[in-house]
């Protein structure tokens, strides 16, 4: 795992002193070593976290011709079988590294080369023939690759707060994006909040040369079932051996490798899988919280004692929310709309401090196999919506939540005023998710006049029409919902805020058999009903999984992971920057939010109790937003001084 960064100039002029200065500025995703390559058009590096042939796998790294150059950020996990066929072919090696493996694999397909890789990764590449630069994500976009293209000069890096190293781009927030981060929690690729700073899309690649910028798709999440199964337990078998092997290769690493343990279903089979294949002593570690609503600690020592693991965790509490919440908008650059990813910033903080840099996890099981409540919550929606004046329907949604205590005692005309927005537009494609899209939107009410003025009446939804699919409007409702939750929501905001920013914040390196592509497609490619049931989420891997984890586990109810929001910033005990980025001064300098409705809500939820989902949201989206203005547009951060300065290896190849 790593950090990349470069500028592509034709005319020239780079000053390698600005890339090193990139370099350094996300030196926590690599801080074992650095380099950097530099010709007359084009100067790029690498940060490394060495965890694959920490030998000799230094970056940037040539084919054997000194034609091809790269630098990769993540890993390519079938690298030990592409390196035996490359070697079939005569090509040779001079290290053991998968970097290596990807730069032969390219000066041997070219962009076929992708559709062999599997992987978590983004690498950019220069041809020094053709002077034309190659860069790709991985399908996806577990990695990421942000870039700016201006007056002919191309710079890129791993992360946004590299780019702004290079003082001729200017920064800016994007009112566009930041309403489709106020509706969808992401803005939706290739835009991010920040104006003409762009993001590689998941499954693309981009190509760089003399005429500019051309960006082509390699892969695409479908559910364009075409194969049929005889029995689930066909499906059951097929599975297991795909996770098996999806674990297997992901084990594959010089340094030790843990897992994490929520206490759900999924990271408990991911690290019983890990039990199985290597049945040695397994580090994992979790998040606890002394809120006992959000806590599932008691699950996690069961699971841990179940598979004999050495458990380590740690105990979440409103305040130390607080304090690291804007260490976590730094990583992240994007403001949010849950505190959820602060305690996953500190999980990984513990993996680092018991040194160990690589984690496995089990993201991607309940976007794949219908775990999450939103898709059972559609189910219920479009049985309502049969008889909307039902009384009884409405209550299913009680089974869904039974840790919020507001639901629980809801009545049936209270919940149809909070969940019965279009509860009768069952024939809209985005039907699964236009009750959270207006939840989030609330926000978008309280936009500063002038901002609104500039919007003009812009609907993000427009942002999705583009980018769906073909074939989308013949699936069926549950699978138009999981191609929404994983393309938009997974993607843009969970591998990213509570995923790769938080753990590499740290140094730490997530890894997801989840989201094998392989196993990706075997998914999708199942009938709805071997993955929801009724209102039984995930039904085949329960199936696949009975008597490897414990029967509580598999039995429990599904429980969101959530953190504090209402207690983590309106405490009396709060840090003192909180008051400063909610006060009526930040609001009006600041000028997102419009001081005339924002300042009364915020008095008001002081004073209550209680509080609800929709106003934790906004709390949540003003601090973090206020956070980004204060951090990357005020430049109120980190200074690099000198002695911070990296000292990269420089490879000057003029």
């Amino acid at each position: 795992m790593c950090g990349i960064a470069g500028i592509l100039n034709y005319q020239g002029c780079i000053d390698v002193d600005v890339v090193n200065r990139m370099l350094t500025r996300i030196r926590h995703r690599g801080p074992d070593e650095s380099g950097i390559y530099c010709n007359n058009e084009i100067v790029m590096g690498n940060v490394r976290l060495s965890i694959i042939d920490i030998a000799s796998g230094q970056q940037p790294l040539s084919d054997p011709s000194g034609r091809y150059w790269i630098v990769f950020n993540g890993e390519l996990f079938n690298y030990i079988e592409l390196r035996e066929e490359l070697s079939k072919k005569g090509y040779s090696f001079r290290t053991k590294s998968d970097t290596e493996v990807v730069v032969q694999l390219f000066a041997c397909y070219g962009h076929n080369a992708l559709s062999k890789m599997n992987g978590q990764f983004v690498f950019s590449i220069w041809d020094k023939q053709t002077k034309t630069l190659f860069i790709a994500r991985d399908r996806m976009g577990i990695r990421p690759l942000f870039y700016h293209y201006r007056n002919g000069v191309f710079t890129f890096g791993s992360e946004i707060k590299a780019i702004f190293e290079n003082n001729a781009i200017s920064r800016e927030l994007d009112r566009f994006s930041l309403s489709q981060i106020y509706t969808f929690w992401t803005a939706i690729t290739p835009n991010t909040v920040y104006k003409d700073i762009f993001e590689l899309s998941p499954g693309h690649f981009m190509t760089i040369d003399h005429k500019g910028i051309k960006t082509s798709r390699y892969w695409s999440l479908s559910f364009n079932r075409e194969r049929k199964f005889s029995s689930i337990d066909e499906a059951v078998e097929e599975f297991d051996s795909l996770f098996t092997d999806a674990v297997k290769i992901r084990l594959r690493a010089d340094v030790e490798v843990a897992a994490y343990l929520s206490g759900g279903i999924d990271s408990t089979v991911t690290t019983a899988y890990i039990k199985q294949i290597e049945p040695s002593v397994l580090h994992t570690f979790s998040i606890g919280f002394q809120e006992n609503e959000f806590d599932e600690t008691k699950y996690q020592l069961e699971a841990s004692k179940y598979l004999n693991t050495d458990h380590k965790a740690i105990s979440c509490n409103s305040r130390e929310i607080a304090c690291d919440f804007p260490k976590v908008i730094w990583h992240s650059e994007s403001p949010m709309m849950r505190t959820a990813p602060v305690p996953m910033y500190q999980l990984s903080r513990l993996v680092r401090a018991n040194n160990i840099k690589v984690v496995i996890t089990g993201e991607g099981a309940d976007e794949m196999l219908a775990g999450y409540d939103i898709f059972k919550e559609t189910e219920i929606r479009n049985f309502w919506a049969r008889n909307p004046k039902s009384k009884f329907r409405p209550l299913l949604l009680r089974r869904l939540y039974p840790y919020i205590p507001q639901i629980q005692n809801a009545t049936p005309l209270m919940l149809k005023m909070f969940y019965g927005f279009k509860l009768e537009d069952i024939g809209n494609p985005y039907y699964s998710h236009l009750l959270r899209w207006n939840n989030a939107a609330h926000i978008r009410k309280h936009f500063h006049p002038q901002i609104s003025k500039e919007l003009n009446g812009y609907d993000p939804v427009s942002e999705v029409e583009r980018t769906l699919p073909a074939g989308f409007s013949t699936w069926g409702s549950l699978e138009k919902a999981q191609w929404l939750e994983t393309t938009i929501f997974m993607s843009g905001y969970l591998l990213s805020s509570q995923g790769d920013r938080v753990a590499m914040g740290n140094s730490v390196e997530g890894r997801y058999p989840f989201l094998d592509y392989r196993v990706i497609e075997f998914c999708a490619s199942l009938p709805p009903e071997f993955k929801l049931r009724g209102l039984t989420e995930k039904y085949l891997l329960k199936k696949v999984v009975k008597g490897k984890i414990p029967e509580n586990i598999i039995k429990r109810t599904k429980q969101a992971y959530r953190a504090p929001i209402s207690s983590t910033f309106l405490k009396p005990d709060a840090p003192d920057y909180v008051a400063e980025i909610l006060s009526e001064k930040t609001t009006r300098e600041t000028g997102i939010f419009n001081p005339a409705t924002i300042l009364p809500l915020l008095q008001k939820m002081r004073k209550s109790p209680v509080t609800s989902e929709v106003e934790n949201m906004i709390l949540t989206i003003i601090v973090s937003t206020h956070l980004v203005h204060d951090q990357f547009i005020n430049k109120n951060c980190e200074t690099l001084t000198p002695e911070l300065i990296l000292k990269s290896k420089i490879i000057n190849d003029n």
